[in-house]
């Protein structure tokens, strides 16, 4: 898809709720990493179809947060580009480390991370059931614990 362009979403613009809601189900944690975080949106056509947000977590070392693609575009290779560009603006921001999360459920994730350079750090045991009222499940796997990966710069 050569027409699609990733740019960051300004405060006047819409968050777009939906789409980061695909990817972390609780709307509590999504307003207080946006607060925190820079989002951008990947567009096709000036239609947003993809999503991530970025936030520094300690000095030199950012998050990136909430990759999402719409569904109907899953699938396409706009999971790994928004991942690469993330990549490339943690490093344009001077960051040496750049870490991602996600559950031990996600199956399809912990592949894309790992084929855009990410290393397995750690596990965050029982992330999701202490910060997560409802279950989660994925690939017929409950979604428990926080696996951590990070990527050096």
């Amino acid at each position: 898809m050569d027409n699609f362009i990733i740019k960051e979403i300004n405060e006047s613009e819409k968050i777009p709720f939906d789409l980061l809601l695909l990817a972390d189900p609780s709307m509590e944690a999504i307003k207080d990493y946006i607060s925190r975080g820079e989002c951008y949106g990947g567009y096709i056509e000036d239609v947003i179809v993809g999503v991530y947000v970025l936030i520094k977590t300690r000095p030199f070392t950012l998050e990136l947060v909430n990759v999402a693609i719409k569904e109907g575009f899953q699938g396409k290779g706009l999971g790994k580009r928004i991942v690469m560009d993330a990549i490339h603006r943690a490093k344009e921001k001077k960051a040496k480390t750049l870490e991602v999360g996600t559950g031990n459920s996600g199956m399809l994730q912990l592949a894309l991370y790992q084929k855009c350079g990410f290393r397995m750090k750690s596990i965050d045991k029982d992330f999701f059931i202490k910060h997560y009222e409802d279950k989660i499940v994925e690939n017929g796997i409950e979604c428990v614990d926080m696996v951590r990966l990070s990527l050096d710069l």
